[in-house]
């Protein structure tokens, strides 16, 4: 079995190298989706579009595969709300070698197939998990800057700058992320975009409810009038309030995230000191098939504690 999963990775290996060695350079990434623009205006009028169209891969055919793959562009928003810029096709590409490796080198440690196939799962599903922390740390910190950039654009105002230049100028004083999730956003007005469909944007790419606020407070205003900077003073005392709570929310719930994080850690860690001092102290869980059944009990219940245990701490602010 480990032969056959090694022939495998040294086949994917391959192909990988040949990919990245033939794919088209930029030059001829841009000329190819010229001509491609040009065959579509000739198939019709009306038919041409100058949006510009979401590229999963650097290579024409993985991408156009891609683009017809479920999940891709559900994919495509978590790589850009967690600030990186991958590519969905390296990534799915990287999960599956990571898969295969990680079958492969569990299977030297745990002869069961299913064991070994669940620690290639996990190794296969890492990149997903750091960037879902990358995301939940990058909007943590939008949040903490938030109402510095509310108060920025409130002060903007009262000095007689109108909306859009105090967006823009959040975008030039306040530190990432927020300044360039705003600077994207005055992008978009600049080219053309209306302010409710720029904020609407900026709520795709970052879904927190203090920008929703935000975009509701400055959406409401150009649609019924006031005084915006009073507005934006209020929702940033919101915000700052909405902050506080969470805070204390932290302290209190920190006794159910550690028990959590021991509950999760703790097994692994007892095996592999275990298994360091007597290796042949742990093999007869994965041979002996009463073993094999505590190992999958386990596991079932190890998940459903966790996810019990984070009902129980997630509190909505």
């Amino acid at each position: 079995m480990s032969g056959i999963l090694l022939f495998i990775i040294v086949l994917l290996l391959s192909f990988a190298v040949l990919l990245y060695f033939l794919r088209p350079t930029t030059t001829e990434s841009a000329v190819e989706q010229h001509l491609a623009g040009i065959e579509s205006d000739r198939s019709g009028f009306g038919e041409g579009s100058i949006v510009r169209q979401r590229s999963f891969s650097s290579n024409p055919m993985l991408n156009e595969l891609l683009r017809e793959f479920p999940g891709t562009r559900s994919t495509q928003r978590l790589i850009k709300q967690a600030g990186q810029t991958w590519q969905v096709g390296t990534l799915f590409l990287g999960s599956l070698l990571a898969l295969l490796v990680g079958t492969w080198f569990a299977s030297l440690f745990a002869p069961n197939l299913l064991l070994s196939a669940l620690g290639g799962l996990v190794l296969a599903v890492s990149p997903f998990i750091y960037l879902y922390v990358a995301r939940a740390l990058r909007f943590k910190k939008f949040g903490d800057l938030l109402p510095e950039a509310v108060d920025l654009m409130s002060r903007g105002l009262r000095a007689g700058h109108a909306t859009t230049a105090v967006l823009e100028m959040v975008g030039q004083e306040i530190a990432d992320p927020i300044a360039s999730e705003f600077r994207a956003l005055h992008e978009e007005q600049v080219l053309g975009l209306t302010l409710r469909d720029a904020m609407m944007n900026l709520i795709e790419r970052v879904p927190l409810d203090d920008v929703r606020f935000l975009t509701t407070a400055i959406l409401l205003q150009r649609e019924t009038g006031g005084n915006l900077a009073q507005i934006l003073d209020k929702t940033a005392v919101v915000m700052r309030e909405r902050a506080r709570l969470r805070g204390q929310l932290r302290i209190y719930t920190a006794q159910g995230r550690i028990t959590g994080w021991i509950l999760c850690i703790m097994p692994f860690v007892m095996f592999g000191l275990l298994s360091l001092v007597n290796r042949k102290y742990e093999s007869i869980l994965f041979t002996d098939p009463t073993g094999l059944h505590m190992l999958y009990f386990g596991i079932i219940m190890m998940v459903i504690g966790v996810l019990i245990i984070r009902k129980v701490i997630n509190v909505k602010v």
